[in-house]
C-alpha cells in the first residue's frame, strides 16, 4: 500500500522545481489571502473533477493550514489513486515564514 509522506518545505521546493503539482485544501478567502505559488484550491465543489482531469503519476503536494488535514487529505487522495503524495510539515503557516519567494497573492 502506498504511504503518505511528510516532507519540509525545503524538500516541497525540490519536488515543485522537478514538476509536482500542489493542492491547497484551505478555504477559498485563506487562499486568496495567500498560497504557494501555482497551486490549485481544492475544496469538496472540485474535488470530483480534479480527480477526473488529474494524472495520477506527477507527484502531488498537499497543504493545508499547519500540516495535520493535509495528512488526513493526502491519504484520501493516495486511495483515489495518486501514486505519489506528500504532507508539508506546517502547513501554509510554516511555508510562508520558511518559503516567501515561493508565495502568491
Amino acid at each position: 500500500m502506498k504511504q503518505l509522506k511528510c516532507i519540509s518545505s525545503v524538500e516541497a521546493v525540490e519536488l515543485i522545481t522537478q514538476g509536482a503539482a500542489v493542492v491547497d485544501i484551505r478555504d477559498p478567502q485563506s487562499f486568496s489571502q495567500g498560497h504557494i505559488a501555482d497551486s490549485f484550491n481544492l475544496s469538496n465543489e472540485n474535488l470530483h473533477d480534479y480527480i477526473q482531469q488529474a494524472d495520477f503519476d506527477t507527484p502531488l503536494l498537499v497543504c493545508c493550514y499547519h500540516g495535520i488535514s493535509s495528512q488526513s487529505a493526502g491519504q484520501f487522495l493516495i486511495e483515489q489513486g495518486f501514486d505519489e503524495v506528500y504532507s508539508i510539515n506546517g502547513g501554509f503557516e510554516a511555508w510562508r515564514v520558511e518559503q516567501p519567494d515561493h508565495c502568491k497573492k
